[in-house]
């Protein structure tokens, strides 16, 4: 069969990165992708369907209800509309009109990410508190007003020292009868994460779908079974099955997505993790051995604690008379294009004296890591 890519004119990309959205996101498995390709003999009601897989996976987690989303940024949007409106009908149709409505959401200048612009999407407002080093109780406890729909947690509350804990933060909003919403994006292993802050008191809580092995354009919301009311009628199924005329009618998920959704979480729940990273591990070994007579480079398991999922690569610059931003550029240049992980905080960001790049293993397709080797080796040999 011929290659739809060199049709297209598109290099194929060996993705040692991750669940990254702009690769695509995940690969289902074979028994999710035949639970999708049996979804395709009849059609559905997609509101009965939505409700049933809803429910399936609230159970599946131990919380109130579920919403299945189109991404974990959909889920944000109709959560944060939730918090804003609650199920009053008039205010549903308003949205993104926040007029006399509560439409701001208070968030930690520690937990900033571009993703949190989510929320502003149905027409919330972000209010920023927190001073450079730290944020305190008080300046959460300050910014709470009349407009205060929410307040947004980025899980696990680690991405900068001085952020207040999830903890506290839901101590604070529900003392005021705020909602805490929390993008959880990834947060999908350990398992229990996925109802852990839920349980924790959060009201809401989104996923993104690939990161237990879903479709790239899938995602979850939980908590809160009012508020998952609401941001159900704000959802694309709201417009489509009732009078309501929500915003959130181009989020669209197909029947497929839907079941992809419930037969990969179903999937993840269940799976021997540790024979997954005990796959990694053996794949990452040989990714080693392939590189270990390559001189000047230092090869480090990746993460350095906890299971092994691949390998960094620190390179000798004054040896090499490469930097880290160099060889990847030649990595991306080639085809198949070859997509490695930045250790410097963002997937592609890499300083002028970067030394370190990492080779993940979880979506990289097997051997293709013995490809990634022999590239390497000729980059650092040029």
């Amino acid at each position: 069969m011929a290659n739809i890519f060199e049709e297209l004119g598109v290099r194929p990309v060996l993705n040692a990165q991750g669940n990254r959205t702009l690769l695509g996101g995940a690969t289902p498995s074979a028994e999710v992708r035949a639970l999708m390709d049996a979804a395709e003999e009849y059609y559905v009601d997609l509101s009965e369907l939505m409700d049933s897989v809803g429910e399936k996976i609230a159970d599946m987690l131990g919380v109130e209800a579920a919403l299945v989303t189109s991404g974990c940024s959909a889920a944000l949007a109709v959560g944060a509309a939730a918090c804003m409106t609650g199920d009053d009908q008039d205010r549903i149709n308003q949205i993104p009109d926040t007029a006399g409505m509560p439409y701001e959401f208070i968030i930690q200048r520690q937990l900033r990410v571009r993703y949190d612009r989510c929320v502003t999407i149905p027409g919330g407002k972000l209010v920023e508190v927190g001073g450079t080093e730290e944020t305190r109780r008080e300046d959460i406890e300050q910014a709470i007003g009349p407009n205060t729909a929410g307040i947004h947690y980025l899980a696990p509350g680690d991405r900068l020292p001085g952020a207040l804990p999830l903890e506290d933060v839901i101590e604070i909003g529900h003392a005021r009868n705020i909602p805490i919403i929390v993008d959880a994006a990834g947060e999908v292993y350990p398992t229990d994460k996925l109802g852990r802050y839920v349980k924790m008191g959060a009201d809401l809580v989104a996923y993104g779908a690939k990161y237990f092995g879903a479709v790239n354009s899938s995602g979850l919301l939980t908590g809160r079974s009012d508020l998952l009311d609401a941001a159900r009628k704000h959802s694309f199924i709201g417009f489509e099955a009732t009078d309501s005329r929500s915003f959130g009618r181009p989020m669209k998920v197909d029947r497929q997505e839907v079941v992809a959704v419930y037969a990969a979480l179903r999937e993840w729940m269940s799976m021997n993790h540790e024979d997954r990273f005990a796959a990694y591990e053996t794949r990452v070994a040989g990714l080693r051995g392939d590189l270990r007579d390559v001189p000047n480079i230092e090869l480090i398991d990746h993460p350095e604690d906890g299971p092994i999922e691949g390998l960094t690569v620190k390179l000798d610059v004054s040896r090499t008379g490469k930097t880290a931003g160099d060889v990847v550029a030649e990595l991306r240049a080639g085809n198949p294009s070859i997509w490695v992980r930045s250790p410097y905080g963002r997937p592609d960001y890499y300083p002028p004296d970067a030394d370190c790049f990492t080779v993940r293993m979880p979506q990289l397709k097997e051997g293709g890591e013995q490809a990634i080797a022999a590239r390497i080796r000729e980059i650092l040999s040029s």
